[in-house]
């Protein structure tokens, strides 16, 4: 049964993968069976923390979140972000080794994201960490305020420009610990809400990314104005690297990828076990 005349409230982040995604959806270029949304743009920590109190119907998450919310929320299948080459870094002022740092307050973009995730379950003693919007985190380096911090989306392709060295690669990392792609972040939706409108909801972000990658250019000036990095060559490449097959379908490699970091997380009890489906359509 296909439920019509919906609305949704939608949070996806500013980020060049997200505006890109959801452009078409939030433009009205793609609606299917008269589904809307209301959007709202914010860090994905923040998206993180809101999605504590069910604020928003339809988010998009952090993977390092979604552990902690399996009852609260249901991942899509569409609209996720993981890949090969594309992990979080750490990154530190010229000088600074890897050593120094863990005896440092490094910066973090927040205590909830994949990034922070990934860093405790790489370092054995991973150091103190001060959590802050990841648009901030490079420049505090640059000034001195922190010897080093992790980095995440397109700071990966920035952080010279500050001055800074790359310590570790986190996705590197994983790669070669898993063989899997790396898990960054998914689009999640309220447990209370109908299945047939979840469903809907999977296919019209479907349908979004579709439109934008036959129409590449139509979301430019979208993409532009919500971007924290103004060069297109940088956004070009952002949206090249976390738009990708995964994010159509996260297929068997991409679902193994996620519950091997659920798995791992449970084991090092950062998360705790869940008996709901993590999956909107199961094993199915």
């Amino acid at each position: 049964m296909i439920i019509k005349n919906q609305t949704l409230s939608l949070a996806f982040s500013p980020c060049p993968n997200d505006t890109y995604i959801f452009y078409a959806l939030t433009h009205k270029k793609v609606v299917i069976d008269d589904l809307y949304f209301n959007a709202a743009l914010h860090d994905v920590e923040y998206l993180n923390q809101a999605a504590k109190k069910n604020l928003f119907d339809v988010t998009k998450l952090s993977f390092g979140a979604i552990g902690h919310l399996i009852d609260r929320y249901v991942l899509l299948n569409a609209g996720a972000a993981l890949g090969r080459g594309c992990g979080p870094l750490i990154v530190a002022r010229k000088g600074v080794d890897l050593s120094r740092l863990v005896k440092k307050k490094i910066a973090v973009p927040g205590l909830w994201t994949t990034a922070y995730l990934l860093m405790s379950l790489c370092m054995k003693n991973p150091p103190e960490v001060v959590p802050m919007p990841f648009d901030q985190i490079m420049p505090a380096i640059q000034k001195g305020e922190y010897d080093g911090g992790v980095i995440i989306h397109e700071g990966r392709f920035t952080y010279a420009d500050y001055g800074l060295t790359c310590l570790m690669d986190l996705g590197e990392w994983w790669e070669a610990e898993t063989s899997l792609p790396i898990p960054l972040g998914g689009i999640a939706i309220r447990r209370d809400i109908p299945r047939q409108i979840a469903v809907q909801v999977e296919k019209s972000i479907l349908e979004s990314i579709l439109y934008a990658n036959q129409n590449p250019h139509a979301a430019d000036a979208y993409i532009q104005s919500h971007a924290q990095e103004i060069s297109q060559e940088v956004i070009d490449r952002h949206i090249g690297l976390y738009v990708n097959e995964f994010s159509l379908d996260l297929g068997i490699q991409g679902r193994a990828a996620i519950e091997k970091l659920f798995s791992r997380a449970i084991a090092k009890g950062i998360m705790t076990p869940s008996g709901s489906d993590l999956f909107l359509h199961g094993n199915d």
